[in-house]
C-alpha cells in the first residue's frame, strides 16, 4: 500500500498555522525547481527532504499541487519522488502519468508496493524495460497485463511472457494481445492455441505454421548418417523427428491389426471410437496416445484437422473422422461452424505447416523436446526450463 498518508493536525494548531504549512511547502518547491545552474544537488535534496516531512502530515490538495509542481521536473529530489509516486493515487498519478525523471528503480518498486491503480498507470507508461514489467506482471492482474502487453514500447522478457500466457489461461481475452508481441515463442503459440478463441486459433496458425524445407535441405544428408550409426544418439534422433517429411508411424503400422491409418478411421466410424482405438490412430499417426486424446478431445475441432492434414489423410476421412467422435454436423448446406472453421483450416494448410503444428504440440504435451539435464552438460552450466517443458505444465 502507499506509505504517504494525510496526518491532518490542523485542528491541533494555531488558525494560520496551515496557511503558513502551504506557503512553506510552495517555497520549497520553488527552490527544488529552481535551474541546475542556480541551485547544488545537495541543496535540491535538502529541499526536498524539508518537503518530503511537511507533506507527510499535510492535506490531498496540498499534496496532489505538488505533485503537479514536480512532475515536469527532469532532476527532481529522489526522495521526494519516491515519496509522491507512494502516495495516494490522486497524488502518484501526476508524477506517475508525467515525470520522465523516474528511474527504472523507482518503478520497479511502487509496481512492487503500491496499489492495482498505481500499476495500471505505470503499465501506459513508455518505454518500460524488462525488469518493470515483470514487476507490472508479477502480481497475476488480467487489467495490468493487458495494459503491458497493448504497451507496444514496453519489453518483455521471457519470464514476463510466460506470466502473461499462464495467466491467459484463466483470462482467453489476454491471448489476443499476447498474439500481437514480436516476443511470443512458436511453443508458447502453440500453447495458447488450446484455450484460444477461433479467431485466435486462427492467427496461431497463420503465423507459426511454418514449412520445415530449409531445415529439411540442410538436414538431409544426416538421415543416412544416423541410419549408418542405428539411430544411437537419442537427441539428433529427436531432431530428425521434428525435421523429417514423413508423420506416420511405419513401425506402428506393420503391427497394427488394421495395415493403415484410414483402415483404422473407417472402423471408429463403423464401431464407433472408444479408447484403444483412439490410442490406435495416435500411434499411426506418428504421436503419442496423450497427444492424440487431447486433439480428439478438443472442443473446436482445428487440431482434428491439423492432425488430418500432417498425416495425409484427405478430406472424406477427416469427416469421416469427425463423425466417429458423434460431432454436429449441421445441414448439407449449412455445415456446424465448428465443422466449418475445421474445413478452413484443413483446406489452408499444407501438409508440411501442419507437420511443423502437430511435432510441436506432441513435443510439448509430453515434455520431450530437450531432456538433457545440466550434470550431462556439466556442473557449471545454468540450463533454464525449456519452453515446452513449461507449455506442457500449462496444459
Amino acid at each position: 500500500m502507499p506509505i504517504a498518508k494525510t496526518i491532518d493536525t490542523d485542528s491541533a494548531l494555531p488558525d494560520n498555522a496551515g496557511h503558513t504549512r502551504t506557503i512553506l511547502a510552495r517555497r520549497l518547491a520553488d527552490i527544488i525547481c529552481l535551474p541546475s545552474s542556480r541551485i547544488s544537488p545537495v541543496e535540491r535534496h535538502m529541499s526536498g527532504d524539508l518537503l518530503v516531512g511537511i507533506l507527510a502530515q499535510s492535506p490531498l490538495e496540498l499534496r496532489k499541487r505538488c505533485a503537479r509542481r514536480v512532475a515536469p521536473l527532469i532532476d527532481a529530489a529522489p526522495g521526494l519522488l519516491r515519496f509522491l509516486i507512494r502516495d495516494d493515487i490522486e497524488v502518484a498519478r501526476q508524477v506517475l502519468e508525467d515525470s520522465d525523471a523516474l528511474s527504472d528503480y523507482q518503478l520497479v518498486e511502487t509496481a512492487r508496493s503500491t496499489t492495482l491503480e498505481h500499476r495500471l498507470i505505470i503499465a501506459q507508461r513508455r518505454g518500460l524495460n524488462e525488469l518493470v514489467c515483470e514487476a507490472l506482471l508479477a502480481p497475476g492482474e488480467p487489467e495490468v497485463t493487458a495494459k503491458v502487453l497493448k504497451n507496444r514500447s514496453a519489453q518483455l522478457s521471457q519470464n514476463g511472457l510466460e506470466r502473461a500466457l499462464d495467466l491467459s489461461r484463466e483470462y482467453p481475452s489476454l491471448c489476443a494481445a499476447l498474439l500481437k508481441r514480436d516476443e511470443l515463442r512458436p511453443a508458447q503459440g502453440m500453447t495458447l492455441f488450446w484455450w484460444a478463441e477461433p479467431k485466435e486459433r486462427a492467427q496461431v496458425l497463420t503465423r507459426f505454421a511454418v514449412g520445415r524445407e530449409i531445415m529439411q535441405d540442410i538436414a538431409g544428408d544426416i538421415f543416412s548418417m544416423m541410419a549408418e550409426d542405428d539411430w544411437q544418439d537419442p537427441l539428433v534422433r529427436k531432431a530428425m523427428q521434428f525435421i523429417e517429411r514423413r508423420q506416420r508411424n511405419r513401425a506402428a503400422i506393420d503391427k497394427s491389426p488394421y495395415n493403415s491409418l484410414e483402415n483404422a478411421v473407417d472402423s471408429a466410424l463403423e464401431t464407433g471410437m472408444d479408447a484403444e482405438l483412439a490410442e490406435e490412430i495416435a500411434y499411426l499417426s506418428g504421436i503419442k496416445p496423450v497427444t492424440g486424446a487431447r486433439i480428439l478431445s478438443d472442443h473446436g475441432g482445428e487440431p482434428i484437422a491439423v492432425l488430418c492434414k500432417a498425416t495425409g489423410l484427405k478430406r472424406d476421412y477427416m469427416l469421416k473422422l469427425w463423425r466417429a467422435l458423434k460431432r454436429p454436423t449441421g445441414a448439407p448446406d449449412t455445415p456446424d461452424p465448428a465443422l466449418a472453421r475445421t474445413i478452413r483450416c484443413f483446406d489452408g494448410l499444407s501438409s508440411n505447416k501442419a507437420q511443423t503444428v502437430l511435432r510441436y504440440w506432441n513435443w510439448a504435451f509430453n515434455a520431450e523436446m530437450h531432456t538433457t539435464n545440466a550434470t550431462e552438460i556439466g556442473p557449471n552450466v545454468d540450463l533454464e526450463i525449456t519452453t515446452p517443458n513449461s507449455a506442457a505444465a500449462l496444459v
